[in-house]
């Protein structure tokens, strides 16, 4: 039986988002933490520093809209929860429309300072060479796309199967003095103010039809990075693809995606309808760097300065930071993982983050604060009640352990990819909503009502889980 008075650490290996998130839900529900985080002893290909919770692509945390957008409301519903991870970046965040960003550094340095200042939170810098051994007992993996190839290799001997894989690209960071703004213009998509933001929080760099033509021309021409014989076959995840590859795909998938025109007026001339407009979103809180929006690459870097150069404001861009490419690995979950995010092959392992096949900074600190969750609930020896399908949490949950799964056909489940939060992962409504007297919605308007209906739904069903989880407890 467990000894409640002097409890077993609980390990986490990984310091990023999910794992931090992890120990800082189980430090505060009472339990001691071991957080193993391997840098700066190894380093990794896409990290800099040695902070924990560092963001190594974009600095967004995407739309921050708790009544319209499913990432919003998983927003809402950590902050609910006592996320770390949201509280630090709701006190670093930049402006960026209707999304919320953040100064990357400052909030790195926040989450580092909140788990080292707790006093049941004990950080180990160390690799973790293979799989924990038995005695730590309860232990969380939470390495991300970038695990150690010794772990990873551990990993794949437990299971009997190969981790999936998918290659990962990062936009450039130009200085904001090296833009010209004769050219460019600070202005939010429709004007729309964010948190934090004045509704011109975007830079916005325009092209005339010759203009962007040709650079569809160079992205597609221009040298790439090649890849090793074992990386041929690894796809890409859709929701990051490198800006070369898009253009490949038609000459107007860019100006209908990343480079939209839509509600924007270039105020140095009023008149003219640009073509394709790029947009650059501040990076740090002192708005000294900005990020090329949706720019993820796999361009050399002599290619990347080039080719970007020829933008309209950006002819004499100054790069803080250059686009790069990167190969992640995530687990085939529904698989291998039970509903509490264990390993069925070993139950003393959790797994959290972007390893289990979530994608997005949100979505990976989401399964990173329930995994901890988790495993203060068997630590105590309790069973958690399964998060509500209707909730964010609880639809993001389903997809990584199985619930998406669909065998229309000869009953053979789909293959399993990563996977933002979305509205098409939860139940659907049970009723339509109506408009006034009962009026059927249509177009614009029913997708609005809609959405409003299913985070209204989540929110209720949230406060249902926790109020449930708390009578439970007193119970007890």
């Amino acid at each position: 039986m467990t000894d409640q008075a002097h409890p077993s650490p609980i390990h986490i290996i990984g310091g990023g988002l999910a794992g931090s998130e992890a120990a800082w839900q189980i430090a505060e529900a009472g339990h001691p933490v071991i957080l193993h985080e391997m840098r700066p002893v190894r380093a990794t290909e896409a990290h800099h520093g040695q902070d924990l919770a560092e963001l190594v692509c974009s600095n967004s945390f995407r739309s921050d809209d708790a009544n319209g957008n499913a990432v919003g409301l998983l927003h809402q519903e950590m902050r609910t929860l006592g996320s770390l991870i949201l509280s630090s970046a709701d006190a670093h965040q930049v402006p960026a429309g209707g999304a919320l960003a953040v100064d990357r550094n400052g909030f790195a340095a926040a989450v580092t300072a909140a788990l080292e200042a707790h006093p049941r939170v004990t950080i180990a810098r160390e690799e973790v060479e293979g799989l924990p051994p038995e005695d730590w007992g309860q232990t969380i993996i939470a390495t991300g796309p970038l695990t150690a190839p010794a772990l990873a290799q551990a990993i794949r001997d437990l299971t009997g199967a190969e981790s999936l894989a998918f290659f990962d690209a990062i936009a450039p960071i130009v200085h904001r003095d090296s833009i010209d703004m004769d050219k460019a213009w600070f202005q939010s998509r429709y004007d729309k103010v964010g948190p934090g933001g004045t509704g011109a929080d975007y830079i916005n760099c325009p092209m005339n039809r010759e203009q962007y033509d040709a650079f569809i021309q160079a992205l597609i021409g221009g040298d790439k990075i090649g890849f090793k014989e074992w990386e041929a076959s690894t796809p890409y995840f859709d929701g990051c693809l490198p800006i070369e590859v898009m253009a490949e795909r038609g000459p107007e998938t860019l100006r209908h995606g990343p480079m939209k025109p839509v509600g924007l007026t270039n105020p140095h001339d009023p008149t003219v309808k640009a073509c394709a407009i790029v947009q650059l979103r501040q990076d740090n809180a002192l708005a000294t760097l900005y990020n090329m929006v949706g720019f993820q690459t796999k361009l050399t870097y002599s290619e990347q300065v080039r080719v970007f150069r020829t933008i309209p404001g950006l002819e004499n861009a100054e790069f803080a930071r250059l686009g790069g490419l990167h190969r992640n690995t995530y687990l085939d979950s529904p698989r291998l993982l039970d509903a509490s995010l264990r390993l069925k092959a070993r139950p003393s392992l959790r797994f959290a983050g972007q390893i289990t096949g979530c994608e997005g900074y949100v979505e990976s600190a989401a399964i990173g604060l329930m995994a901890g969750r988790f495993a203060v609930a068997e630590a105590e020896g309790r069973i958690l009640s399964p998060l509500p399908p209707t909730t964010a949490l609880g639809a993001l949950i389903g997809h990584i352990t199985g619930g998406h799964i669909a065998a229309e056909d000869a009953g053979t489940p789909r293959s399993f990819q990563p996977m933002n939060v979305n509205f098409g992962l939860f139940p659907p409504l049970e009723h339509a909503p109506k408009g006034e007297a009962g009026k059927r919605l249509r177009g614009p308007e029913k997708s609005v009502a809609k959405k409003l209906a299913m985070t209204d739904r989540a929110r209720a069903d949230l406060a249902g889980w926790i109020g449930g989880c708390a009578s439970r407890l007193a119970a007890e």
